[in-house]
């Protein structure tokens, strides 16, 4: 009989499986996708040739194909370990991060607008439902009581801030029943996010400091503000003050969080995808204002923002597929 090898059997667990799969990894499509849209903002701006707007063709291209390899590849892992993905579906904090897959859906319902405005109004429709489902069953889980002040974390934003990307994504469906459905997603949004952000500010202030691998998400604490200005200014079709004063809040928190993930970064992994809606939520708000407001500073500004983020998504992209080639990325 042959003997039993520690080494043998840690070397077994070590090899990369669907069964490692983070639902969180759909964030990368989120980033890449916000991405695309600040590349399709920036063509506008500038007013330059066509090579701008076949930039964010091609990285829209790319976030597409990313969605479908992603939702099979975790499709695979719902086939074959469906006790793990209830596991991930029912933990206080993870299953915050499935709201990841409706927002892309949403995101990338404006990235086919360039192709098709009837597939773009399906698209949206299903990523509206989806997403709503989903905030009815976390906000659910949460009015249970019993929470853990440490499972008070940025992710529990994605339940409100999902809300509001009905409603970014939902620009170009203003009227009938659209616009009402965009209303409700705003209420839903706006409100719960509040709520949310006071909570996770309180427990950051509070308690503990959050884990090295969560710290990237604090990055998620800037969302409702530039999420919120592009929804608010969608809804009533100008930049006022309010849109205004959502904006430099964001970018105020932005600078903040920023400074503090690169003075002492945490080690590579992929929660890290969570900095990039984020940051490419703002580049898109920062976009808009500038257009909106005009002047070289703001101007300046949304350019800084998106060399930022395109830097960032794409270190993080090879950080990624680096893993991923090496073994490391889908492994215990």
């Amino acid at each position: 009989m042959e003997s039993f090898h520690p080494s043998r059997a840690i070397a077994a667990r070590a090899q990369p499986s669907v069964r490692y799969l983070p639902v969180s990894l759909f964030g990368s499509v989120m980033s890449v996708a916000g991405l695309s849209l600040a590349w399709r903002l920036a063509h506008k701006a500038y007013g330059a040739d066509l090579a701008d707007l076949a930039i964010s063709q091609a990285i829209g291209m790319i976030a597409l194909a990313m969605f479908v390899i992603l939702s099979l590849s975790y499709l695979s892992k719902l086939i074959k370990h469906p006790e793990l993905v209830k596991q991930e579906f029912t933990h206080p904090v993870i299953a915050s991060f499935f709201g990841t897959v409706s927002i892309s859906i949403l995101l990338l319902s404006s990235v086919i607008g360039s192709y098709s405005a009837s597939a773009q109004l399906v698209v949206w429709i299903i990523g509206t439902v989806l997403t709503l489902v989903l905030s009815v069953v976390m906000i659910s889980r949460m009015l249970n009581g019993n929470a853990a002040p440490a499972t008070v974390m940025p992710a529990w934003l994605i339940a409100g801030v999902g809300s509001l990307d009905i409603v970014v994504s939902g620009g170009a469906f203003m009227e009938g029943w659209a616009y009402q459905v965009n209303l409700l997603a705003a209420a839903v949004g706006s409100i719960s996010a509040i709520v949310f952000f006071i909570l996770i500010f309180s427990r950051l202030i509070h308690h503990d400091p959050l884990a090295d691998g969560m710290r990237p998400s604090k990055m998620i604490l800037m969302a409702p503000f530039s999420v919120g200005f592009i929804a608010y200014v969608n809804l009533v079709q100008r930049v006022d003050m309010f849109a205004s004063l959502l904006f430099y809040f964001g970018l105020f928190l932005f600078v903040i969080i920023f400074y503090r993930l690169m003075v002492k970064p945490a080690a590579f992994s992929p929660s890290w995808w969570a900095i990039g809606f984020p940051m490419a939520a703002l580049t898109n708000a920062a976009f808009i204002y500038a257009g909106a407001v005009g002047g070289t500073g703001l101007a300046l500004i949304a350019a800084a923002l998106l060399f930022l983020l395109t830097v960032s998504i794409a270190v993080l992209a090879f950080r990624t597929l680096h893993g991923l080639f090496t073994g490391r990325l889908l492994t215990a």
